[in-house]
C-alpha cells in the first residue's frame, strides 16, 4: 500500500515518553507511534460500528416491540464462552 508523509508536532515531553516507550518496545519512535495512531484508529472504527449496530437494534425492538430477557442472554452467552451447546434466546413481546 503506497504511503503519504505527514508531520506531527509533538511537545518535547511527549516526544521524550514515545521514544521511552519505543525504546522499552525495541521499536523505533516512528513504528510506535504508526502503531499506536493504527491502533486508535482501529478502536475508534470499532466503537463507532458498536455504536450504529446497537441504535439499530433498539429502532428494531421499537419497532417490533420485541426484545430478550437480560438473564436468558447472559446464559447463552457464559455457555458459548465455556464452549458448550446453548440454544439461543428467542424474543419475546415486551409491549402490550
Amino acid at each position: 500500500m503506497p504511503s503519504s508523509a505527514t508531520t506531527l508536532k509533538l511537545s518535547s515531553t511527549l516526544k521524550r515518553r514515545i521514544a521511552a516507550a519505543a525504546r522499552a518496545a525495541d521499536k523505533s519512535p516512528h513504528a510506535f507511534m504508526l502503531e499506536a495512531i493504527e491502533r486508535q484508529t482501529k478502536l475508534d472504527e470499532q466503537r463507532r460500528a458498536f455504536v450504529s449496530e446497537a441504535t439499530a437494534s433498539r429502532d428494531e425492538a421499537r419497532q417490533t416491540g420485541k426484545g430478550f430477557v437480560a438473564e436468558e442472554v447472559h446464559r447463552y452467552i457464559t455457555a458459548r464462552v465455556r464452549g458448550e451447546a446453548a440454544t439461543r434466546p428467542k424474543a419475546r413481546a415486551w409491549r402490550k
